[in-house]
């Protein structure tokens, strides 16, 4: 593991100590875990976007998409359990 030093504003520590107190934490411990939270939680946007962005780019160069209210209900399906189908994709065209 690397040793990594970081200042921090003395009433931010202070706000990290109360609230590590609080749970039973060492404030290292709790700013390694909202380290880790954070982290997970950006690479996790950046994925998202970077498949947003794919997404985005196969619907205009293939002219074809799902709609809105079908892929919720296939969404919606899935969460539940149901083993549905994919629904089907319909062609569109760009607003100009």
């Amino acid at each position: 593991m690397t040793a990594t030093s970081i200042k921090l504003p003395d009433d931010l520590k202070r706000r990290i100590d109360k609230l590590a107190g609080s749970i039973n934490m060492t404030p290292h411990a709790f700013m390694l875990e909202a380290l880790k939270k954070e982290t997970e939680q950006m690479e996790l946007r950046q994925r998202f976007a970077a498949d947003s962005a794919r997404s985005e780019k196969q619907a205009f160069s293939s002219g074809k998409a799902y709609t809105l209210d079908s892929a919720f209900d296939f969404l919606e399906s899935r969460a539940a359990g149901k083993k549905v189908r994919r629904p089907r994709m319909h062609s569109w065209r760009a607003s100009k």
